[in-house]
């Protein structure tokens, strides 16, 4: 068996979400994820710090991008042209892999209580780094809070659209229009 993958994350990753589907997440070990994935253990626990980080992968650097966009937009930007230009940004780095594991992915989420409060914290934790990058850019704390509440339920939107079976419209695209939609529902509250 090799030591090292150039693919080894993808490998566990799609491995992972076979045997949480085939037999349910709390049955399956990493040994058995780490078999299927066809590497070891130890390279699994380089990747991932147990099996629920498998579920979460990606999150970190999701987080990074969305930031990443909104900091490189214009100086004169508003705060959701800066979160556009995050979605954007975070957009264009997602693979014909992670919308091909997206279905997948909410599926096992939707059998565990435990996967359910992740996926939840996975958004907090999202909406926190945009936060953070609309603050730096100067933002006032509500604006910046509101702004990337909608963000990060604008990329939902936008990705969920996105895996549909139907879809053929790209990621940016879909998060753009939501976004859009959301700003038009928000200026109907006054």
């Amino acid at each position: 068996m090799p030591r090292w993958e150039p693919d080894a994350r993808e490998r566990f990753i799609t491995a992972a979400l076979e045997l949480f589907t085939d037999q349910g997440y709390d049955e399956t070990t990493v040994a058995q994820i780490a078999e299927r994935a066809g590497l070891t253990r130890s390279t699994f626990f380089r990747h991932f710090s147990d099996k629920r980080e498998v579920l979460a992968a990606g999150q970190e650097t999701l987080s990074r991008l969305l930031a990443e966009g909104i900091a490189s937009a214009p100086p004169e930007a508003t705060p959701m042209t800066a979160v556009a230009a995050g979605l954007d940004r975070a957009a264009s780095a997602m693979t014909p892999f992670n919308r091909e594991l997206g279905p997948r992915l909410e599926a096992v989420i939707a059998t565990s209580s435990e996967l359910q409060e992740r996926a939840v914290l996975k958004r907090v934790g999202m909406a926190t780094a945009v936060a953070d990058a609309l603050r730096a850019r100067g933002v006032e704390e509500t604006v910046a809070t509101m702004a990337a509440e909608l963000g990060v339920l604008a990329f939902k939107v936008g990705f969920d659209a996105w895996t549909a079976e139907d879809n053929e419209l790209g990621l940016g695209e879909l998060t753009a229009a939501a976004l859009h939609r959301f700003e038009g529902a928000m200026a109907q509250l006054h």
